[in-house]
């Protein structure tokens, strides 16, 4: 299977989800709570106030709702890097940024994220 035909069968859904997102660019740590405007499998779109460099690591903190889980609501926690940044003309002041996600985990309801 070519790349194109992988991204196409990959489903995305055009969600938007509360998130807790923590990146590191260089020595700095940030953090943000935003809302994503869509997620697949290997990717999370979501908004940030700031610009973050390409290939940064992230960390991303969302809950699936039971319209894509279809069993009631998923806390996940994804790992992944930043792989591009851009300027949101419907959103000023929000840069959208593009996470390809590299691994996740289902947190339980009791777990909370270190």
């Amino acid at each position: 299977m070519s790349g194109t035909d992988e991204r196409r069968t990959t489903q995305r859904f055009q969600i938007k989800l509360p998130l807790t997102v923590r990146w590191t660019s260089g020595s700095a740590i940030g953090e943000a709570t935003t809302e994503s405007k869509d997620v697949s499998s290997r990717g999370v779109y979501f908004f940030l106030p700031k610009e973050v460099r390409d290939g940064s690591p992230v960390e991303i903190l969302l809950t699936l709702p039971h319209e894509i889980t279809l069993a009631g609501p998923v806390r996940v926690r994804c790992l992944g890097r930043i792989q591009r940044t851009e300027v949101e003309e419907a959103a000023p002041g929000r840069i959208g940024v593009v996470a390809a996600i590299e691994r996740y985990e289902f947190l339980r309801g009791d777990e909370h994220a270190a």
